[in-house]
């Protein structure tokens, strides 16, 4: 059985300092790392709040992802899939079910669609010109719709491989809308072509 919230708070703050600082990560010493670790430091570590507070959208009835359910660049009966805006990375896109559901809610036929649409979505991205790799995150903490994004590492920028693509991501200027813009279309083309869908809502 895993520790309760409190004997984790516990454990952790044996490996912290009198302030409650941790040691700094291993992945700072990476050389992906967007940090230099001389004058780095941890925040202090806070204890735990239980229960937790509810996400946005636990309730369907105030779920902004439900009240947005025909927007997007692409569209089944179940799925939409959107640009995300005002991020460092050449492309970023969110999937989400068009009804309410988290991860843990989908239906097994649901959770097959994902699966396969999100490998469909992967070729797409890594197929686009000056794309290095396609990264795909599910969260979970922010918002209780379930929402999956994919991330496209820019080309030859190897500080940004791996974990730390989300931190460059912020750290970086607003890429430009143009070619993201391009590159969403070509994405959600290739997709209507090789799993189906349209530009439109369907239902």
């Amino acid at each position: 059985m895993a520790l309760t919230p409190d004997e984790y708070y516990a454990h952790a703050l044996a490996a912290a300092d009198e302030d409650r600082r941790l040691p700094l990560a291993r992945m700072t010493e990476w050389d992906i790392s967007p940090f230099d670790p001389e004058g780095l430091r941890v925040s202090p570590l806070r204890p735990p709040v239980v229960p937790e507070p509810p996400r946005h959208g636990e309730d369907p009835a105030d779920c902004k992802s439900c009240e947005l359910r025909d927007e997007g660049i692409w569209f089944t009966d179940n799925w939409r899939l959107n640009r995300v805006q005002g991020v460092g990375v050449p492309l970023a896109l969110m999937l989400r079910p068009r009804d309410h559901y988290d991860m843990a809610d989908l239906t097994d036929d649901l959770a097959a669609e994902l699966g396969v649409l999100s490998t469909h979505l992967v070729r797409h991205i890594q197929a686009l010109p000056n794309i290095g790799r396609a990264h795909v995150y599910r969260l979970g903490d922010g918002g209780a719709h379930l929402h999956v994004w994919f991330f496209a590492r820019p080309a030859g920028q190897r500080q940004m491989l791996g974990s730390w693509l989300m931190v460059w991501d912020d750290l970086m200027p607003e890429y430009p809308a143009e070619p993201a813009d391009a590159d969403a279309q070509v994405v959600a083309d290739a997709l209507i072509a090789s799993y189906g869908g349209s530009r439109e809502p369907t239902s």
